[in-house]
């Protein structure tokens, strides 16, 4: 068979950084989203050596793209970094999944031979922009989805909070198989913390205290290293008077950014880069919109499936902690280890400021796997709507 463009183009992973994650209203309560991800960029650009000019596009993912974070997000922040004006950037929306999904289109462009290098990630303060109808118990209802997406499904597609409970009730998950997992969340992301795990990983920055004076931001603001389980056990739920999601199983609102620099590997070794990953395969996938999380099944079985690799030869598993029944149904359904899935926690301990959560990940995922001297990583993000992105990496 003739080789085809796509088969002299591989996709790697040359740096990736992201910031430390500042809580709802937070450290990072005044910084524009623009500014956040430009600092991202820059931080980015000088720490890995890329020449500026090289870059081909930026694409960043958003998931509210209101007030703030409605223009062009990816052109205003390079352009705040100081980037070319000649280098175009683009702003997508595959909801929690924005920053990954940002990457995999990234890393298509370039197996293509469209690009050499391009900046990829996500943003969101969530601090500073109108999440309107995203957390509303009634659901986004028409102003969202329109009529006729609604009588499709008998005028009722749910918001996320009321189709997490259906999950938990699908699935059959109980009130303390949640709040342990939420709880190892904290003690695990602490515990990373601790060990210096994410310091590479992570963009200088300078927050507020609650009483304006400024302050080095050298961790994630949400993490509880002192979490009480009995408090945990004790917090009402949030979306159904009988059901088990609490403010303390899920994600935290939250502020951060993340870029990596993807590039085709013989360029970045012409240029002198050492790539750190390569990207093996990635999938898009969508399942009911109503239960809504469970794509990450579908998507994990076909981005497996796409790698030629079975689940037991994967090395670290993450799944967003969106929800806590979210990473139990990837390992009900797969039989992950506790010890390889979500290592160092995740959103629940950290943070889920939407738009950049794939891009955190991803940072995090190669960082861990060479920590471990680790091969293959996966992860995989469940997204608003019933959709799920599914990435799986290779360390070099």
């Amino acid at each position: 068979m003739a080789q085809t463009q796509a088969d002299t183009h591989e996709a790697v992973i040359v740096d990736a950084v992201r910031t430390p994650v500042g809580k709802f209203r937070g450290a990072l309560r005044e910084h524009h989203p623009v500014d956040l991800l430009a600092t991202t960029v820059n931080h980015l650009v000088e720490r890995s050596g890329v020449a500026p000019e090289a870059l081909d596009d930026v694409i960043i993912g958003v998931g509210r793209q209101v007030g703030e974070q409605s223009g062009n997000v990816a052109r205003n922040a390079l352009l705040g970094a100081g980037l070319p004006t000649s280098l175009p950037g683009v702003t997508l929306d595959r909801q929690c999944g924005s920053g990954q999904q940002a990457a995999q289109f990234a890393a298509q462009a370039i197996r293509a031979g469209d690009y050499r290098f391009a900046l990829a990630g996500g943003v969101e303060s969530m601090s500073r922009v109108d999440m309107g109808p995203l957390f509303d118990p009634k659901g986004p209802r028409g102003d969202w989805y329109g009529q006729k997406a609604l009588d499709r499904f008998d005028g009722d597609l749910p918001s996320q909070g009321r189709s997490i409970e259906l999950v938990v009730k699908e699935f059959g998950f109980t009130r303390e198989e949640l709040d342990a997992f939420a709880v190892r969340s904290h003690h695990r992301a602490a515990a990373a913390t601790e060990a210096d795990r994410f310091t590479d990983d992570l963009v200088p920055l300078t927050g507020l205290t609650k009483d304006g004076a400024e302050v080095a931001l050298t961790s994630d603001e949400g993490i509880r290293a002192d979490v009480d389980p009995a408090k945990v056990a004790s917090l009402p739920t949030v979306f159904t008077a009988d059901g088990a999601v609490t403010a303390g199983n899920s994600s935290q609102i939250s502020d951060g950014a993340g870029v990596l620099l993807l590039a085709d590997r013989s360029a970045a070794e012409s240029a002198g880069l050492r790539p750190r990953a390569r990207v093996v395969a990635s999938v898009a996938a969508a399942a009911d919109p109503v239960l809504q999380f469970t794509a990450i099944l579908p998507a994990s079985h076909a981005v497996l499936a796409k790698a030629g690799l079975s689940i037991s030869e994967i090395d670290i598993v993450e799944v967003n902690e969106a929800f806590a029944p979210v990473p139990l149904l990837f390992q009900r359904e797969f039989g992950v280890d506790d010890e390889i899935l979500n290592v160092n926690g995740g959103s629940i301990a950290i943070g889920h400021p939407i738009g950049s959560t794939g891009a955190r990940l991803l940072t995090g995922l190669v960082s861990e796997l060479e920590r471990r001297e680790a091969r293959f990583g996966l992860l995989t993000i469940c997204e608003g709507g019933g959709m799920a992105n599914a990435t799986i990496i290779e360390r070099i």
